[in-house]
């Protein structure tokens, strides 16, 4: 499953803050449904994410019955966005065996 989206930018304060921006609500089911065959755990779901020139592999974090993509320091600092900005992402799935789906 690939998703390509454009999404905000928000900050979770928690016990380990980090950046995030939510995948759009109508990916939320066909991701519950590919978390079955692909999660290790939590219902995290392993990906290789984009944003502009910068491509890293994570996983979506369920969250709200939506999914939340993290993004990396070196990803923010690279593509110069942080909290509040507007940008536009691509998510590809991945699959336990390593290829993508």
């Amino acid at each position: 499953m690939k998703s390509e989206f454009d999404a905000e930018i928000w900050y979770w304060k928690g016990p380990a803050p980090f950046y995030f921006v939510n995948l759009p609500e109508q990916d939320g089911a066909d991701l519950r449904e590919l978390a079955k065959e692909v999660s290790y755990g939590w219902g995290m779901i392993p990906v290789h994410a984009r944003l502009g020139d910068t491509a890293w592999e994570t996983s979506l974090f369920p969250r709200e019955g939506r999914y939340a993509l993290p993004l990396k320091a070196e990803v923010r600092e690279a593509e110069g966005v942080g909290d509040g900005d507007s940008a536009h992402f691509e998510v590809t799935v991945a699959v336990r065996s390593g290829r993508w789906v």
